[in-house]
């Protein structure tokens, strides 16, 4: 029997980039609602001094510093989804990525011309960059911002920052023989949070296993591609095993099957708990969001 020891935790920040719209030039009245701007003269300190000016400016933390990118953008105006894609590590056509720098504290008291060349080295004579971005979140991953900055003349920044609340799922990875008591216990102490249920369990089957941002809309309540609901029991037995829900359902063979769990919060509501496997059930990836701190 599967016990609380035998499960791995994982917590993925499922975020997206709030910036709609945001171009390479910065006129006052292209803010966006909800975003903040500012323009900083370059000097050692610069790029901490820029963060430190947003929060003073919103009254609220920007979070721990991640990620700047160096980017090359060849004139062009950036999109909303363009600086998103980037902020993921993709690429952009026609946007070159001069250099990423790992977030620290030692990058917060360098130049923004150091920055550009793309690599934390003292220099920045051979920068190429003619924008910066810097991502950051808070510790508990439930916000997230990215900043813009872009040059203006030799030596003057211009920076807008936009945020938005992130959302912790927590995922855990459990045997198949773990009970549907046992993953709700899971649950309540990665929560530390207690629920009642659950009172229902479908049962989802497809050809593949759904991506983050299904398993997101599945939480949400919504319908995805590529599973779909073939059953539902009500009040499933606290002891039956994950592995045997779909045969208990009448599912006898899916490539993928999947379960969705609801269950009670108090004050909160409905929560749910969605549960993918793709070996015949040997193996489990349950999620859930976060439950406790809303």
């Amino acid at each position: 029997m599967t016990t609380l020891r035998d499960i791995t935790r994982r917590a993925t920040i499922v975020t997206t980039a709030l910036i709609v719209g945001l171009t390479a030039s910065y006129a006052p009245s292209q803010a966006a609602e909800g975003d903040a701007r500012t323009t900083i003269t370059d000097h050692p300190g610069a790029p901490g001094a820029m963060l430190q000016q947003f929060e003073d400016l919103t009254g609220r933390p920007v979070g721990d510093l991640d990620t700047v990118l160096a980017v090359d953008t060849g004139g062009r105006n950036l999109t909303g989804d363009q600086l998103e894609a980037l902020a993921a590590g993709k690429e952009v056509d026609g946007v070159k990525v001069v250099g990423t720098i790992p977030g620290s504290r030692d990058v917060l008291g360098t130049t923004m011309a150091d920055l550009a060349d793309g690599a934390y080295d003292g220099r920045g004579d051979s920068g190429t960059a003619t924008s910066l971005l810097f991502a950051s979140s808070t510790p508990d991953g439930r916000e997230w911002c990215l900043t813009m900055c872009v040059a203006s003349g030799k030596s003057i920044w211009e920076c807008l920052l936009s945020r938005r609340t992130g959302e912790l799922i927590l995922t855990l990875d459990l045997a198949g023989s773990t009970t549907v008591g046992e993953t709700k216990a899971a649950f309540e102490k990665a929560n530390g949070v207690a629920v009642d249920g659950p009172y229902t369990v479908e049962t989802l089957i497809g050809d593949r296993e759904p991506s983050a941002d299904e398993v997101k809309k599945l939480l949400d309540g919504e319908d995805i591609e590529s599973m779909r609901r073939v059953a539902t029991l009500d009040r499933p037995d606290p002891g039956w095993a994950l592995a045997d829900i779909a045969e208990k359902s009448g599912v006898v063979y899916a490539k993928t099957k999947g379960h969705l769990f609801t269950l009670n919060l108090p004050i909160l509501g409905k929560i749910l708990v969605f549960c993918v496997s793709q070996d015949g059930g040997k193996t489990w990836k349950c999620s859930a969001k976060q439950w406790g701190g809303f």
